[in-house]
């Protein structure tokens, strides 16, 4: 079986960069984890409005209020098979804000009938669509669709009125040998959200299974 990617992008995949192959080709398949580590040159955010919703998303890991610059971060990608037997990959991003203090960014993705679903925060409330794009220089691009709420018998079709579309770009430079990832979120009327743009570099490393404090503390069926 191919990784999640791959499957979602078909021929499309090996448009990639090679050293962006091995990197969305993780999977129980592939054997291999990555654990990425780098610094964002810049993390910002919207007008001051936005904090309140940026440090309600702080409490299940879903949004990160702090900025700043030049802020040391990982990202860890561990595939695991989750409790409803789907195969599932973790892109759990932690940042270094300051001294003695981080913000954590969760997400863990599946394959549902052919496209990659994002699931945000720690007990998977937000289901979010992705449309992936190959760009020219063989990088990634990623754009937020649907996002759908879920909390015990709760869902719903969360309003983008009240959100954010995000597009993620993400490179493999050959010039100094590191991944670039530039990110936005925006909201139809209300402009910019958030964002950050940094460059880090990985270790691939045996999947085995996802460490316990990567995986959500619920896991959502719905999607």
């Amino acid at each position: 079986m191919t990784s999640l990617f791959e499957q979602a992008l078909g021929a499309d995949f090996q448009r990639l960069h090679p050293m962006m192959r091995r990197r969305f080709g993780v999977g129980l398949d592939a054997g291999e984890a990555c654990v990425g580590r780098g610094v964002m040159a810049t993390i910002r955010r919207g007008p001051w409005w936005t904090v309140p919703f940026l440090q309600i998303g702080r409490l299940r890991n879903i949004l990160v209020p702090d900025v700043g610059q030049d802020i040391p971060f990982t990202i860890e990608n561990y595939p695991y098979r989750d409790e409803l037997g789907r195969e599932t990959v973790t892109f759990v991003r932690t940042y270094t804000t300051r001294p003695g203090r981080t913000a954590r960014f969760d997400a863990t993705m599946v394959l549902v009938d052919g496209r990659v679903l994002d699931y945000l925060g720690t007990h998977q409330h937000l289901a979010v669509d992705l449309d992936l794009e190959v760009d020219d220089p063989g990088g990634l691009v990623v754009r937020t669709g649907a996002q759908r709420f879920y909390e015990g018998r709760v869902g719903f079709r969360f309003p983008m009125l009240f959100s954010g579309r995000a597009t993620l770009r993400e490179h493999w430079s050959d010039e100094d040998e590191a991944f670039h990832v530039d990110l936005e979120v925006r909201n139809r009327v209300f402009g910019f959200l958030f964002g950050y743009r940094g460059t880090f570099t990985c270790d691939w490393v045996p999947a085995g299974d996802a460490p316990d404090r990567l995986k959500p503390r619920r896991t959502e069926a719905r999607t």
